[in-house]
């Protein structure tokens, strides 16, 4: 089968879609506070938010994206959030912005030069530290270091809006850049992009098909319609994660339900530790950006309300690893999240 068609027929709806059509899509950090959904520095831009004006077009829009020209032919010219970049040869000394795009370029097989680190309780996502162990710091998420990026040399950068879209100007006289719209919910489109910057688009194709397959399989192999809840401590908020997140794509591709609350279109939903209630579904699933001592996810558990919800009565709950859940934003990510959900799940 071509792996193109394959690919295209399965990309995912607009996200205002109707909720038929979106039970049927089967192909698509967080931001803010390294994937809170708003951009928390200077560099960043507000309108690709979560509330901005942009922020629910960012998948549409991102798919238009790319270079017109043949697979792994170069030069190239491509098309991104912040205009034109012309490649004259397959890049070797790739810069990332963020965790999305250090899980892109993994994920094609290539080891970027510099990487920034997260806020998180890793600094760079644990199931990706070993690929990149040698690389550079290039500063952190939120403060990036142009400094740094210049001393690697890079022949490509890769970044977004959200992060970094007051530095471009800076970013593209040191190295041919190509920009996203915005990390999370589009993750599959970003890498797309990505694989079209790096002249790899037949890889990523075939890497997106793969996940697809994955999580059609599960789908299929999990008996009933169990609901599953997203819940995530962070400091001084505690959310409820929606369709428009990593997670909530993953768990529509694999075509699972979501509790009314967290059905929604858009990053999450905010709760407070007096209505944790709120959290309660057939399944819950939950983790902490930083120690839960920190976001309070040590006081929640502990507190009058966790032990009351039916999910944690059944034995249906479950913590997991943020660094991947929430922080992964790309196929490699992706594809340990359906590799756990199995295991907790199928039996």
């Amino acid at each position: 089968m071509d792996v193109v068609k394959l690919f295209s027929s399965t990309l995912r709806p607009r996200l205002g879609a109707a909720k038929a059509t979106a039970a049927l899509f089967l192909i698509a950090l967080t931001a803010g506070c390294a994937a809170g959904g708003s951009t928390d520095t200077a560099a960043g831009n507000s309108d690709v938010a979560v509330g901005g004006e942009r922020f629910s077009t960012a998948d549409e829009q991102t798919a238009k994206f790319g270079a017109p020209v043949e697979a792994g032919v170069f030069p190239r010219t491509v098309t991104h959030a912040n205009g034109e970049t012309t490649l004259d040869k397959k890049p070797e000394r790739v810069v990332v912005l963020d965790t999305g795009e250090l899980d892109a370029v993994v994920s094609l097989g290539i080891t970027p030069v510099g990487i920034p680190s997260t806020e998180g309780a890793n600094s760079i996502p644990s199931y990706l530290a070993d690929a990149v162990k040698d690389a550079k710091s290039v500063g952190t998420i939120q403060e990036l270091n142009v400094e740094a990026i210049a001393a690697l040399k890079p022949d490509l950068i890769i970044g977004s809006q959200l992060r970094a879209d007051k530095l471009y100007p800076q970013l593209s006289q040191i190295a041919p850049t190509v920009f996203s719209i915005r990390p999370g919910f589009p993750w599959k489109e970003n890498f797309l992009l990505a694989g079209s910057a790096l002249g790899e688009e037949t890889k990523a194709i075939e890497v997106l098909n793969s996940y697809q397959d994955k999580a059609s399989a599960l789908g299929k192999d999990v008996k009933g319609d169990p609901k599953i809840s997203l819940l995530r401590f962070m400091p001084e908020k505690i959310r409820l994660y929606g369709n428009a997140s990593l997670i909530g794509v993953i768990l529509n591709d694999a075509g699972f339900s979501r509790p009314a609350n967290q059905d929604i279109d858009d990053l999450a939903k905010e709760i407070s530790g007096e209505n944790l209630a709120e959290a309660d579904s057939d399944w819950i699933f939950y983790t902490s950006y930083g120690t839960p001592e920190a976001t309070g996810e040590k006081a929640a558990l502990e507190g009058p309300i966790w032990d009351k919800l039916e999910a944690v009565k059944a034995g249906n709950v479950q913590r997991v690893n943020d660094d991947v859940w929430f922080l992964g934003l790309g196929p490699t990510g992706a594809s340990i999240v359906l590799d756990e959900l199995r295991s907790y799940l199928v039996k």
